[in-house]
């Protein structure tokens, strides 16, 4: 299978359709579009011209990355796609760095952390860290 990779191509309606189609939460557009203009690097994954997957770097691009929004459509997952796609968001990060080190985080949904464990992610909590934690909010009225 030909899988062509682009890096920063990914539009605001391809990313909200992808979402979707994986089996992610549907986004407006604004806030597809200002998630995008605020991101600091993007991938996407093409068969035959058909977007497939994506995958997306926000952070500080310095000392801390994160990787977000990591879908393929199912039908194409299990095939090393997604591998690809964050072996090369994670490559734009160690190219980018300014210093000896820095951190890549992101938060596994349920049941593929071992897909980011064959990828030399670690589970937390650990020894070093304690458990990752999140807090979601709501525009106020």
């Amino acid at each position: 299978m030909n899988i062509e990779l682009k890096e920063n191509t990914l539009t605001p309606e391809e990313f909200i359709r992808l979402r979707v189609d994986a089996g992610f939460m549907e986004v407006p557009y604004a806030q597809a579009e200002k998630a995008l203009e605020n991101g600091l690097f993007t991938v996407s994954a093409y068969h035959e011209e058909k977007l497939i997957g994506m995958g997306r770097l926000v952070g500080d691009g310095s000392m801390y990355w994160y990787i977000q929004d990591v879908a393929v459509l199912p039908e194409y997952q299990r095939k090393g796609i997604g591998s690809a796609i964050v072996e090369r968001l994670v490559s734009h990060a160690q190219g980018s760095l300014t210093a000896p080190w820095a951190s890549i985080g992101l938060t596994a949904r349920k049941g593929k952390e071992p897909f980011y464990e064959k990828l030399g992610f670690t589970r937390l909590p650990n020894d070093g860290c304690g458990a990752g934690m999140r807090k979601g909010i709501a525009a106020s009225e």
